[in-house]
């Protein structure tokens, strides 16, 4: 008969380093590399709360927009603006809500 080759592993033999918990990739092993990190000396300031918050005039100019585009619409379609019932009314109201809510999501 003739020799085995031992360069592969056998079918009870695991290859180096597998199975061992720490060498294996995971979460808590990135998490544990990050923490163990060197230091790079940078360090980034918190943004403070007072800096977070919006302007003043913010809140009021998203209201003003939201029932500006709404009145506009309805407005529109009840023939009370000038010019008739006009495509352009429609527009304006609905870039007037959509800028709204736009600016809605970014309020703080």
């Amino acid at each position: 008969m003739a020799a085995k080759a031992t360069d592969s592993p056998g079918p009870l033999q695991r290859k180096q380093g597998e199975g061992k918990p720490e060498q294996r990739a995971g979460r808590a092993q990135a998490a544990k590399a990050a923490r163990t990190a060197p230091q790079t000396g940078r360090y980034t300031k918190p943004v403070p709360k007072s800096v977070r918050r919006s302007a003043p005039w913010y809140g009021p100019v998203v209201l003003l927009l939201l029932v500006g585009g709404v009145a506009m619409v309805v407005l529109n379609y009840l023939t009370v603006l000038p010019g008739s019932v006009s495509v352009w009314y429609l527009f304006a109201g609905i870039a007037a809500l959509f800028t709204g809510f736009l600016m809605a999501t970014r309020y703080r």
